[in-house]
């Protein structure tokens, strides 16, 4: 069955291939405006041998990387913190749901006027972006932990901290871990955004470069990277969730599938 996904996905990725060959090349539209798949593949082959794309890539996965270590430790720390504490909750809950629907890119002359094209900038956006993901999903983790196994660890005299360390986390940990996950794109799309609207470097700003300089099929090639990072992200992302979560019925209902 899997031989078959496989099989199929390739067959899916070649027509889409295939198709974008063909449109410009009947001139359904301009070449100048959508290059076909073959300039576009010479042009990524371009890329990869010029160390100064490397060095952009290494500078968005830094930023993302960073950006998303930050988050996931607030996030985690705080909604546990927002969780525990009595009535801090629901102090807090109009605070956060004021906060979280404000698009990070609102934010951006915020970060220009404080760091400039500094690596902070994409920092700020992202940790913004991507502390939301997890916040929410700590929460949530948290209000699903049973009530009759919290008050057993109480009556058998377990701590704040045993509590959450054995009823509280392991309920939670699934949440964490889709929270996480979210993340990791959010933090790819606020890291390339911010690089391409603020000129900080990275991958995005070299794709502002290659369209004000009209060089299109460079432009197409990096967008192709740009999707094939997030592909590998997400891969990743699930691949540490389900060895993490490799206890969970969840997952071991997925692996029997």
């Amino acid at each position: 069955m899997r031989g078959v996904n496989l099989a199929l996905g390739a067959a899916g990725l070649a027509a889409f291939l295939a198709l974008g060959e063909a449109v410009p090349r009947l001139g359904l539209v301009k070449d100048d405006h959508f290059p076909p798949t073959t300039r576009i593949a010479d042009a990524l082959g371009r890329e990869v041998t010029d160390g100064a794309f490397w060095t952009a890539l290494g500078d968005t996965l830094t930023g993302w990387a960073l950006g998303l270590a930050v988050a996931v430790g607030a996030g985690v720390a705080v909604g546990l913190v927002v969780s525990v504490v009595p009535y801090l909750r629901e102090a807090t809950a109009s605070t956060i749901e004021f906060l979280r629907p404000i698009p990070s890119v609102a934010l951006i002359p915020l970060a220009v006027l404080l760091y400039g094209t500094e690596l902070r900038s994409v920092l700020l956006l992202v940790v913004y972006a991507a502390f939301w993901q997890v916040l929410i999903q700590v929460l949530y983790g948290v209000q699903d932990v049973d009530p009759v196994a919290d008050e057993t660890a109480r009556s058998y005299g377990l701590g704040t901290w045993a509590r959450i360390r054995h009823v509280l986390w392991p309920t939670a940990l699934p949440y964490v871990m889709t929270g996480v996950r979210l993340a990791a794109a959010v933090a790819l799309i606020l890291a390339v955004t911010a690089e391409l609207v603020i000129g900080a470097p990275g991958l995005g700003a070299r794709i502002a470069v290659a369209q004000t300089s009209q060089a299109v099929p460079e432009m197409y090639a990096l967008i192709v990277v740009t999707g094939v990072l997030g592909l590998l992200i997400n891969v990743g992302a699930r691949t540490v969730e389900r060895r993490t979560l490799a206890w969970h019925q969840s997952v071991r209902g997925e692996v029997a599938v």
